[in-house]
This record gives C-alpha cells, sequence and structure tokens, in this order.
C-alpha cells in the first residue's frame, strides 16, 4: 500500500531522468531558452514535465521528429485530438490549396463554409442548433450560461474528477486533495461561484438520486461525459446516463454532455448516442476540428436561441475573435466528412487496435510481476474504444470504475503512471499521457508492436528497481 516511503520509485525516477537528459540536450537548451520568457517553459501544464519536455519540429501520422532526432511513436495526439494522426492529407491538401488560392486566414466576417460544418455536425449529432468557439473550457462555460440562463437557476452539478476546463462556472473537484474530489482547483475564483458547483461520484447512482432529493428544484444542469478525461478514461455506466436523463427531465433542469473528448471519438457522432441518450446542450471539440481550434456547443433550438440578439434574455455567446475562423471550418468540414463516410471502416479498426494494446500492456507487467491496469475500455454502449489509460492500482482486486481509484495516491501509484511510465516511455522512442492516449488511424501494427516493446523494457526497470 501506499503510505510508505518508495525510495526505489525515487531512485528509479532519478535515474530516468538523468538518463532522459543526456538522450535530450538539444531540448534542454531550448527548455532553458523558454524559462526566460514562458510561465514553466510553456503554455499549457499538461505538456510540461520534470526534467522538462522534448521539443517537436515534425509531426507526422503516429510519429513526431524531436530536435534531437528522435523518431517517436505519439499517443498524445494533439490532446487526444488527431484521430487521423498528424498532419494527414485529407486535411492539410485542402488547406494549403485555400491559403494558396487567397482564403483561409481571418476575416471577421460570416463564411458559407460555417453553415456547411453546421449543417454536418448536426445532421452526425441529431442536434438543432450549433454555435462555434474557439476552445473546450470556452464551450462549456457557454453552455453553463444558458442553461442557468434557460432554468433560471444557477446551481451547477458536475462529476468529481470531471474536467470541462478552467473556468469559474466549473473548476471544482477536478483534483485530488485533501478533500478528496470536492475541492476547490484554482486561486481566483469567487466563494459565491464555487458554492454554486456541486460534486457528485461518477457512476454512483444513489449518490445521484440524493443529489437531485436534495437540490433537484435549484439544479440548472448537470454536466457530464459519458467517458471521463481528466478522470481516468472511465466509461459511463449505461444506467447511470440513462439515470441521469430521467433526473433532469424530472426536476427541470438540463442535461450537458461533454463530448469535447468523446465526440467523434467512437462513432461519427456524440458518443451518447451509443448510450441511447440525448443531451439537452452538448459541446464538442478536439476530433472535430481536423487539429485546427474549433468547438461548438450544440442542442435544442429553444436552448440555443437565447444566444440570439433577438432574444428577450439573452446570453452573450459571443464566442470570441477567431470563432468560426475560415481555416478550422474547412479543416473541420473536411475531417468530419471523412470520417462519417468511412465509419464502418474506421471505428472496429480503432476499436481492435485499443483491444489489442490493452491487453499486450497487461501481459508485458505482468510477465514482470508488477500489477498494472488499462481503463478506456469498451462496455455495453461503447463497443470500440481507442482511449488507453494505464494505471497501478495497489489491490489486485481493486475496481477502477470511478475517479477516486485513479487518483487516490492510497489505492493507485499515481507517480508510476505520471512520472515514471512517462520518462521510461519516451526514452524508448513512445510519447504517452496518463499512461498511454489515444489511437489514431494512422497507428499501424508496427507502432503498437514497438509500443509493447517499450512497455515490456520499461516494466523490468520497475520490476528491478523495486525487487
Amino acid at each position: 500500500m501506499a503510505g510508505k516511503a518508495e525510495t526505489w520509485r525515487d531512485g528509479l525516477l532519478a535515474r530516468l531522468q538523468a538518463q532522459y537528459q543526456a538522450q535530450f540536450p538539444r531540448s534542454g537548451q531550448a527548455h532553458a531558452r523558454a524559462l526566460r520568457s514562458l510561465v514553466d517553459g510553456g503554455s499549457h501544464p499538461q505538456r510540461l514535465y520534470d526534467p522538462y519536455a522534448f521539443r517537436a519540429v515534425a509531426a507526422q501520422g503516429a510519429r513526431l521528429r524531436d530536435l534531437d532526432g528522435h523518431d517517436i511513436v505519439d499517443y498524445w495526439q494533439g490532446h487526444y485530438a488527431n484521430i487521423l494522426g498528424h498532419n494527414p492529407p485529407v486535411v492539410t491538401e485542402p488547406l494549403a490549396a485555400a491559403l494558396q488560392g487567397g482564403w483561409g486566414l481571418q476575416t471577421g466576417l460570416p463564411e458559407e463554409a460555417e453553415s456547411d460544418l453546421a449543417e454536418l455536425l448536426l445532421r452526425q449529432t441529431g442536434d438543432e442548433r450549433a454555435r462555434f468557439t474557439t476552445a473546450g473550457s470556452l464551450a462549456t462555460m457557454y453552455a453553463i450560461m444558458l442553461a442557468r440562463a434557460y432554468t433560471g437557476r444557477l446551481l451547477v452539478l458536475k462529476i468529481g474528477g470531471g474536467w470541462h476546463g478552467a473556468h469559474p462556472l466549473a473548476i471544482r473537484g477536478v483534483r485530488y486533495g485533501a478533500q478528496g474530489l470536492g475541492g476547490v482547483d484554482s486561486l481566483g475564483v469567487p466563494d459565491d461561484g464555487v458554492a454554486q458547483t456541486l460534486v457528485t461520484r461518477f457512476n454512483d447512482l444513489d449518490a445521484l438520486h440524493v443529489a437531485f432529493r436534495r437540490y433537484g428544484d435549484s439544479i440548472a444542469c448537470f454536466i457530464i461525459e459519458p467517458c471521463l478525461g481528466n478522470g481516468g478514461f472511465i466509461m459511463a455506466d449505461p444506467e447511470y446516463l440513462r439515470a441521469a436523463r430521467e433526473l433532469t427531465q424530472r426536476h427541470g433542469a438540463l442535461l450537458v454532455i461533454d463530448e469535447i473528448i468523446t465526440g467523434f471519438r467512437f462513432a461519427a457522432g456524440g458518443a451518447q448516442r451509443l448510450f441511447g441518450v440525448q443531451g439537452d446542450l452538448s459541446t464538442y471539440g478536439k476530433v472535430i476540428g481536423g487539429g485546427m481550434p474549433l468547438s461548438a456547443v450544440v442542442g435544442r433550438a429553444e436552448v440555443m436561441d437565447l444566444a440570439s440578439k433577438s432574444s428577450s434574455k439573452r446570453v452573450l455567446f459571443n464566442g470570441g475573435t477567431f470563432s468560426a475562423h475560415p481555416a478550422s471550418l474547412l479543416a473541420a468540414k473536411m475531417n468530419l466528412q471523412h470520417l462519417a463516410e468511412n465509419a464502418a471502416q474506421i471505428y472496429p479498426r480503432l476499436g481492435e487496435l485499443g483491444a489489442s494494446l490493452r491487453a499486450g500492456i497487461e501481459r508485458a507487467f505482468a510477465d514482470h510481476g508488477v500489477l498494472a491496469r488499462c481503463t478506456g475500455g469498451p462496455n455495453e454502449a461503447v463497443t470500440a474504444s481507442s482511449l488507453i489509460q494505464v494505471h497501478f492500482p495497489y489491490r489486485e482486486d481493486a475496481c477502477l470504475d470511478c475517479p477516486e481509484m485513479v487518483w487516490d495516491p492510497q489505492q493507485s501509484d499515481t507517480v508510476l503512471r505520471e512520472q515514471v511510465l512517462r520518462l521510461g516511455l519516451v526514452l524508448r522512442g513512445v510519447n504517452v499521457s496518463h499512461g498511454l492516449g489515444a489511437i489514431s488511424t494512422a497507428h499501424s501494427e508496427a507502432d503498437l508492436q514497438h509500443t509493447l516493446e517499450a512497455f515490456d523494457w520499461i516494466a523490468g526497470q520497475i520490476a528491478e528497481a523495486r525487487a
């Protein structure tokens, strides 16, 4: 169990860091330069790690090339956005042609491409209205604002461990701390704003019913991911998502389904449709942008129309200067068209690769006597999944069905997952986040074999260090 000093782990981590610094010296120099002008040397904490992150100079398909000339199989894939791999020609070629033809940078005017994309997105999701913005954080913020305006209520119910972006309406209960998954995650958030965000346990039907019994008539919305991203790539129990739909309807609240990660990841549309549930509002991002900055809020017309300038109680959903950016619209259109037209081949194949890699990773650790478990696997609703996280629970019978089990250091070794595994794998030419990440259509059987060899190596290092 956790709690006692893990000197073997500290020693292993120190050795890996020393090897990393020797193997990635030019990235080290680039990091030292970045520290002089950038906070922590970068603009997103998930891209930064100790002693420093390598610097990519090229990206194509499943692979990256860095400043030191390493060829690296990548599963981070642009924050899980690049389902077709890095810079897929189906997106880059039309973009290049548009830019060469004098179109693609910001105009600040309506574009026909915006209607093209909205119609395609709504056709695939079954929703009635859409509005675009640039980031997932903005999309979820606007969705919550719309829900509050529509219901006339203020309370927001969310999942402990669920991440919906760094904005004051949802930045509570994300990080595991002294309060478990119920604390405030950032300074600078007003106390009254935090008090209006309630946190409940994922996949806990009893807790969900209690929350609605106590607060149901004051809840504006329940916001939930069909598969938790930050919370461990844990799938929603179909019964839980159906209960969420029934309880929100019964109490006059809105169901907001956050599909920033899951949208177009498991099917050519929202994961919610695989569960047989439709949100009143839903948010999409990552995959839909085709590698460009784009997100969307979609949903029922009567709710979405509160963003209209003609609404008597208008929600100021302005989206930002670069909302519906021309190049983003084109990239998204080409990407979603490709996914929709080839869904019958793409998603089953991604599911096969996911199942193969999950089984191979667990087997590699088991061969060295190390207990490891993969999340992200399918259930009765999502039958093919290309998401994988790797965890190190302390008990063989541990059930990884909620974020507490993968983030509580008394239940699972988070240092092995977040630090040892990341450094060890990149030393062997594999880039991961939270244990692995997302498989793309560009990943080949050879890439997976190389990945499993890297896992076998780090599993051996762990077993040797703790012997």
